[in-house]
């Protein structure tokens, strides 16, 4: 049964439709492995302002966008025995995927499926947690699953050193601040490029060392760097024309010559390296969701040695205030930071 009574979302009632329209909402019920989540504060990504101007993702109409949520369990489906009403929580919601309007984030309450949610301390504020789920996810499906780079599980304590070392390219974003985080728990060292004013920044969350992605000569510095190491391969977290230097790197390096990239669009990489791109949702249909949300991420948050990242900036509070932050994920110039929205 649940505690709450009503729900209210922000609807995007048309293809392309502006504003979102705020109003009444069903309020969903949570079947097995899933729970109800009263949302105190979603995060907003680029994604969610491509899909409101560009519309190139098939979805059902009225629907509602957002990936993030964090707030506090008030119902939970039959056999759930994991999660409480009352307990505090960050999950991904899947809404993309399942195209379930009760899937998405940019609403008063949202259903998560449990293998996408982690319980949350005391200590973090909702608003610092809103900024983990989707990031983490596309970063987990990268590093971790069997169809990408197949690396090590991240635990808690820290797995001892395999003595690979991961490249990833775009470390102060929101999925690299994540895969670094994610390849050092699980027992990988860390290089990473980066502008020059988040090197600091980068090197906080666990790189090792960092380099100007801006450089013309940071494939050659990288390449030389590499030599000696065995790579587990490349998380590409920008796309675009990081995605051919992510290639040439790895054919001159020894190793797995795999880049897991964020875009799809990508030219045919050198002879012997794989490309891909990486979505993040699929994590929840395979082992890869329960390990990282359940028997790594709660218990890293709780020590410490996970963080949220990088850093929310606030935009506004309440459903009303969600179109606001979308927009401004259109006028760029974000930098080591997520948009987040309170309720």
């Amino acid at each position: 049964m649940s505690t709450s009574t009503s729900n209210a979302a922000a609807w995007l009632t048309a293809v392309k439709a502006h504003p979102f329209e705020v109003k009444e909402a069903p309020l969903w019920k949570p079947e097995e492995n899933e729970v109800l989540v009263r949302n105190h504060a979603v995060a907003i990504n680029p994604i969610d302002h491509a899909h409101q101007t560009v519309a190139w993702w098939p979805m059902n109409y009225p629907t509602m966008l957002g990936q993030d949520v964090a707030g506090e369990v008030v119902a939970v489906g039959p056999n759930v025995t994991r999660f409480k009403l009352g307990d505090r929580v960050l999950g991904h919601a899947v809404g993309m995927a399942t195209r379930r309007n009760q899937d998405n984030a940019f609403q008063e309450h949202t259903i998560v499926q449990v293998n996408m949610a982690s319980e949350l301390p005391e200590n973090i504020p909702y608003e610092n947690a809103a900024v983990i789920p989707l990031a983490f996810s596309t970063a987990c499906c990268g590093l971790f699953q069997d169809e990408y780079l197949k690396m090590q599980l991240p635990t808690e304590p820290r797995a001892p050193s395999t003595g690979k070392t991961l490249l990833v390219w775009g470390g102060a974003g929101s999925v690299g601040s994540n895969a670094i985080q994610l390849a050092v728990a699980a027992g990988y060292e860390v290089i990473t490029t980066a502008s020059p004013k988040n090197f600091d920044y980068v090197k906080k969350l666990g790189a090792s060392q960092v380099f100007d992605y801006n450089s013309p000569s940071v494939a050659e510095d990288l390449i030389q760097t590499l030599q000696g190491k065995t790579l587990a391969g490349v998380m590409d977290c920008i796309g675009y024309s990081a995605t051919p230097i992510c290639a040439d790197v790895v054919s001159k390096t020894e190793g797995n010559k795999f880049v897991a990239s964020v875009q799809k669009h990508f030219p045919t990489p050198p002879e012997g390296v794989s490309v891909r791109q990486v979505f993040g949702t699929t994590i929840k249909d395979n082992f890869v969701g329960k390990a990282v949300y359940e028997d790594f991420l709660p218990h890293a948050l709780r020590a410490g040695t996970f963080v949220p990242a990088p850093a929310p900036l606030i935009v506004g509070k309440g459903l009303q205030s969600i179109q606001t932050a979308v927009n401004r994920y259109g006028q760029g110039g974000l930098s080591a930071q997520k948009l987040v929205t309170l309720l």
